[in-house]
């Protein structure tokens, strides 16, 4: 199993925007071969001072691929290529963590 975790930041007001459109992809990449896992994260309220925040432009996306070859068949999609396309004026910076089981 393969574990991804994505760190999108937005440029400024523009988060809900991107996530929007991850939404709408959402279907199609969990209909993937491989897909265990596919779905966005923000900061949670109210947790106290512990907590130390993404903020209000970023989010996670948290993923889990059967293997190295499903992730690289999604990471080569048509639909992750019309994703990216549709979104990349409104992303900051993206950070993709990949990992392996401990």
């Amino acid at each position: 199993m393969i574990h991804v975790v994505a760190v999108i930041t937005a440029k400024p007001g523009q988060r809900d925007t991107i996530l929007d459109a991850f939404r709408a992809n959402v279907p199609l990449v969990r209909a993937e071969a491989g897909c265990i896992e596919y779905g966005a994260a923000v900061d949670a309220e109210g947790l106290g001072s512990f907590q130390a925040k993404l903020g209000p432009d970023t989010f996670l996306v948290i993923e889990k691929w059967e293997s190295v070859d499903a992730l690289k068949a999604h990471g080569a999609s048509p639909h992750m290529a019309a994703y990216g396309a549709a979104t990349k004026d409104w992303v900051a910076s993206r950070l993709i963590h990949v990992l392996s089981p401990a």
